[in-house]
Formats: C-alpha cells, sequence, structure tokens
C-alpha cells in the first residue's frame, strides 16, 4: 500500500530551509534560538555520517516577490535583492556550525568572493566527500525562480539520495493549512502527480516538476522537532513522504 512505501536510510540530501525557519516566532531577521536548534540538528546529521548540503531561502530577509510592486521595484531587481537575503543567511548558519568545529563552505550562485565560493559543482561534490557541509546561497543565480527550484536543482546536480524541505512547526504536508485549521488532516504519503494536480503548498511547481521528472524524494518535516533530521537519515518515518517509489530513474 502507499502508506507503506519507506525511504529507507539516505547519506547524501540537500536540506532546505525557509528563511522563515531561521526567524522563529519573530518571522524576520535571524532568531539565535532558531538558529542554535538547526545547528544541532546539522550537526547530529554529521555526526552520523551525512553528507549534507543546505540550501537557504531568504524570506525572513527581504521576499522580492512581495514587495517589488510596493517599493516601485523591477521584479527581477527585487529577486537579485532577495538572493543577497539568502547569503546573509547562509554565512550565519555557516558562523553557528562552525562554533560547533563542524568544517563548512558557503558557495553562491552569484560571485561575491570576498565572502564566499562560487558554485562548482565538482567542488560541491569534493566537500561533500571530504565530511564537509556545503551551504548553496542565492538560489539558482537566475531571477524569477525560487530557491525551492534551486534546492531541487542541486539535489540532481549533486546526486542526493532525497531533498529535505523544512518547515517551521509543520511537521508535514496537510490538506490545508494547519496553522489555520485545527482540523487539518496530515498526509503521510503522496505521489508527484497528488502534490502537482492538489496544489498544495509545499514547493512551487517547477520545483515539484524537476523533482518528479528525475524521481528525487521529497521529505517534509518540522526541522524544530529534536531529533527530526537524524532520524530520517537513519531511514525512519518522518512527516511526509512525497514520491513514486522504486529507484530513482526507474
Amino acid at each position: 500500500m502507499a502508506s507503506e512505501i519507506t525511504l529507507g536510510p539516505v547519506r547524501r540530501v540537500v536540506l532546505k530551509l525557509s528563511g522563515e525557519s531561521m526567524a522563529g516566532d519573530e518571522g524576520y531577521g535571524i532568531d539565535p534560538k532558531s538558529l542554535e536548534v538547526t545547528a544541532t540538528q546539522v550537526e547530529e546529521a554529521v555526526e552520523a555520517g551525512a553528507e549534507l548540503a543546505i540550501v537557504v531561502g531568504g524570506g525572513n530577509i527581504f521576499r522580492g516577490s512581495q514587495v517589488a510592486e510596493e517599493l516601485g521595484i523591477e521584479s527581477a531587481t527585487a529577486d537579485y535583492m532577495a538572493m543577497l537575503g539568502t547569503v546573509i543567511n547562509a554565512v550565519a548558519l555557516q558562523s553557528a556550525l562552525e562554533r560547533r568545529e563542524i568544517p563548512t563552505r558557503v558557495q553562491t550562485a552569484i560571485q561575491i568572493q570576498e565572502v564566499a565560493e562560487p558554485y562548482i559543482r565538482r567542488r560541491a561534490i569534493r566537500h561533500l566527500e571530504k565530511g564537509r557541509v556545503v551551504i548553496f546561497a542565492a538560489g539558482t543565480g537566475n531571477p524569477f525562480f525560487t530557491t525551492d527550484t534551486g534546492a531541487a536543482l542541486r539535489a540532481l546536480e549533486i546526486g542526493a539520495d532525497a531533498l529535505l524541505m523544512a518547515k517551521n512547526r509543520v511537521d508535514g504536508v496537510y490538506d490545508k493549512d494547519p496553522l489555520k485549521h485545527p482540523d487539518a488532516r496530515r498526509i503521510p504519503y503522496l505521489d508527484y502527480m497528488e502534490l502537482l494536480s492538489r496544489n498544495l503548498r509545499v514547493m512551487d511547481h517547477t520545483a515539484a516538476t524537476l523533482c518528479s521528472g528525475e524521481r528525487l524524494p521529497i521529505v517534509v518535516f518540522d526541522i524544530l522537532r529534536s531529533g527530526n533530521l537524524r532520524r530520517i537519515l537513519q531511514g525512519e518515518r518522518v512527516g511526509s513522504l512525497i514520491w513514486n517509489g522504486g529507484e530513482r530513474g526507474d
């Protein structure tokens, strides 16, 4: 049965962090407590032997799609501003990880050489093989594409076993917003077609289509719940799994 399909243990993964997950209850900026909780989960994953790459959003700093018209800024310009917000988050997360003596590299899709390495696929893979956490910033480096799409793209480029979509106090995919509707029902398993056809607010359609085309498993889970990331890597059922089952590329 579909509900019995499990992902099993995974090793190389891309963790997608929203900007909101770094903002905590404030909804804006970087919340020290949320940053430390995330860093703790990453530390546990590294200790478990994971090859971990992270894609960070920037909505806690600047959300281009929402403010472009209000500020009278072109959409492309606003998107580039939002990319810079993801770099701020990436450097903050890097610092939190390095305080824990976790070797970490930030790679950006737009060149900021004084702050981070440029994104180079083979270099990123080599970092992972050496046990370093790699944080991908600036999305795809192109306007009109979300960091969700950037996460799906990077996961496919580095040959990740799964894409882990971290949410802030939402423990999976629901049939409606659980923060607004107490009767919302969590969906433990669904396939790509259901994700796309039901327009569930998990990721944008471009990202979902990329994952569907390559049958890349997606796990949606609460990043602020202690131990969740480690449990996913060990093959435990956490949150919601989006997949068609079987091997990727079959």
